[in-house]
């Protein structure tokens, strides 16, 4: 499977009933992949009720993905992709063993070459604020064939950084949807402030292997 998603949007506390306008707006204007994170209340039913409705070439998945239990949880309600805040073996097994891509979340180089070894599509480099684009231009001169994903403090001025210094994606959450937007619940505000970052974003792809 090849995920062409140079950049994931990261729902965290979503509410139920407003998550499928912020779906449809946010795949409307070009978001190819959305995670919604599974200390999210309501996360499984809102995956289960909103598979059905993700066009073709998008995809819905889970974040904060930790334990084997609520990897298989979120596979049953239909999730596309797991995101995960650790290197969980069990996690990327689960997922390998399912056909599901993982992106697994590492920090030190230890840690991120241990997450490729253990069969993980991508790796998450979280997180990224403290040491920014500087250390994935490092992490990539022995890493050069490990697809990285930034992610905690990417925002729509640094994300082309982030890009330049050699991440597949990025991910980010209140930076792309706008923080004041979704707790007015402005789809219009929401749309545009994906659109701008979207087209801040130089043209990339991703591809996720599959286990």
């Amino acid at each position: 499977m090849i995920l062409k998603v140079p950049v994931i949007g990261i729902l965290r506390g979503i509410d139920p009933d407003f998550f499928p306008e912020v779906m449809d707006a946010a795949f409307g204007v070009g978001l190819d992949a959305l995670e919604i994170t599974m200390n999210t209340p309501g996360v499984i039913e809102m995956l289960k009720k909103n598979r059905s409705r993700v066009p073709d070439g998008k995809y819905l998945g889970t974040g904060t993905v930790c334990t084997r239990d609520e990897a298989e949880r979120a596979a049953d309600a239909g999730a596309m992709f797991f995101v995960t805040p650790i290197v969980d073996t069990f996690v990327i097994a689960l997922a390998r063993s399912r056909k599901i891509p993982v992106i697994a979340g590492a920090f030190t180089p230890t840690e991120i070459f241990s997450a490729w070894n253990a069969g993980a599509s991508m790796v998450k480099v979280f997180p990224c604020n403290p040491l920014g684009p500087g250390y994935i231009r490092d992490l990539k001169g022995p890493f050069n064939a490990i697809p990285l994903v930034a992610v905690g403090g990417v925002t729509v001025e640094n994300a082309p950084d982030y890009f330049h210094a050699g991440v597949q994606a990025v991910g980010v959450g209140d930076a792309l949807f706008g923080k004041k937007a979704l707790e007015r619940r402005c789809i219009r505000e929401i749309a545009d402030n994906v659109r701008t970052f979207l087209n801040a974003c130089p043209p990339t792809s991703a591809d996720l292997r599959q286990g």
